[in-house]
C-alpha cells in the first residue's frame, strides 16, 4: 500500500487491518425507526469489533420518479442525525447535493458524501472538502476507476487528505450494473482508499418507476470485493427492507447484514495478514 490510512472519523481508519463499515437506511424515514436502526448497528459493531459509521440521506434528490419519497429535508434530517450521534456515539454520514448544504451538514456529520451522479461536480466537491470533514466520493456509473483520480485531486486540492472513493459498479447495457473487481487495485495504485458499496451495486437502475435490484447477490459480491482489496464496506440496512421507502429491493435486514460482515471480516484479515487491535 503506497498511502497512509485515511481517518474517516475519530477511531475509524480506512486502509488498516480493520474493515470500517458505513451502514444505515437509504433515506431517513421515521425518527424513532432511524434511532432504533442506529442502536442495532452500534451493538453489531461492538459484537464484531468493527468500526461503524451510520449513514442516511436527508434528501434523495436523484430518485427515478417524481412520485418517489425523497426524505425529510436538510434541517429536519440533520436534527435526526444529530440525535443518532448523541444517543449512540456513532459518527454519521450523509449525502450533500449542493455546495450550499456542506457547511451546515458538516456541523453534524463527520463524513460528507458526494453522490455518484454528482461525482464530477467541482463546486460541490470543493465545498465538501473545504469543511475539513472526510469526503466520500461515490464513483459514477459512467466513470472508469482511474478517472476518479481527478475527482479526488479536486478534493485534496483544498488541503483535505481525508478522501475516499466508493465503488458501486458501472452501467452495463440498460438496467444493469457490473462491478469490475480490478477497480480496487487500479484506485490503490493511484493512492486512493476504496470502499465497496454492497447494496447499490445490486441495483437495476431505471427498471420501472423505482429502481429494482438483486439482493440475492449481496454475499458473493461482498466476498469478492473484500478479497480484491476493498478497504471498507458500505451497505444499507433496514428492519423491513421490502417496506423501505427507497431501495427496497437491495437493503438488508440487520441479521443478514451481520452474517455478511462476519464472513467479510474473516476475508479481510486473511488478505491483510493482520488481526484487529480492538
Amino acid at each position: 500500500m503506497n498511502w497512509a490510512p485515511v481517518e474517516l472519523a475519530p477511531g475509524v481508519l480506512l486502509g488498516g487491518a480493520d474493515l470500517p463499515v458505513i451502514a444505515g437506511p437509504c433515506v431517513l424515514e421515521e425518527p424513532q425507526q432511524t434511532l432504533e436502526i442506529a442502536q442495532t448497528l452500534e451493538a453489531l459493531g461492538r459484537r464484531l469489533g468493527l468500526p461503524i459509521i451510520f449513514k442516511a440521506s436527508f434528501d434523495k434528490a436523484n430518485r427515478s420518479s417524481l412520485k418517489s419519497y425523497r426524505g425529510p429535508g436538510l434541517e429536519a434530517g440533520l436534527e435526526v442525525l444529530e440525535q443518532v450521534a448523541t444517543t449512540t456515539g456513532l459518527p454519521v454520514l450523509t449525502d450533500v447535493h449542493e455546495a450550499g448544504q456542506c457547511v451546515r451538514a458538516a456541523e453534524v456529520c463527520q463524513v460528507l458524501q458526494v453522490p455518484a451522479f454528482l461525482c464530477r461536480q467541482t463546486d460541490l466537491i470543493l465545498a465538501a472538502a473545504q469543511t475539513g470533514r472526510a469526503v466520500n466520493l461515490k464513483k459514477g456509473q459512467f466513470m472508469a476507476p482511474d478517472d476518479m483520480r481527478r475527482a479526488v485531486d479536486k478534493a485534496r486540492s483544498t488541503g483535505n487528505s481525508k478522501v475516499s472513493v466508493t465503488e458501486r459498479g458501472v452501467s452495463f447495457g440498460y438496467h444493469n450494473l457490473v462491478v469490475d473487481m480490478r477497480s480496487f487495485e487500479i484506485l490503490h495504485r493511484e493512492g486512493i482508499p476504496v470502499i465497496y458499496d454492497v447494496t447499490h451495486s445490486l441495483q437495476l437502475p431505471g427498471a420501472g418507476e423505482e429502481t429494482g435490484g438483486q439482493r440475492q447477490f449481496a454475499e458473493p459480491l461482498t466476498r469478492a470485493a473484500v478479497a480484491a482489496g476493498a478497504d471498507g464496506l458500505y451497505l444499507e440496512v433496514h428492519p423491513q427492507p421490502d417496506r423501505a421507502r427507497s431501495d427496497s429491493t437491495t437493503q438488508l435486514q440487520p441479521a443478514r447484514a451481520e452474517a455478511l460482515l462476519v464472513s467479510a471480516l474473516a476475508i479481510r484479515r486473511a488478505v491483510t495478514g493482520e488481526t484487529s487491535s480492538k
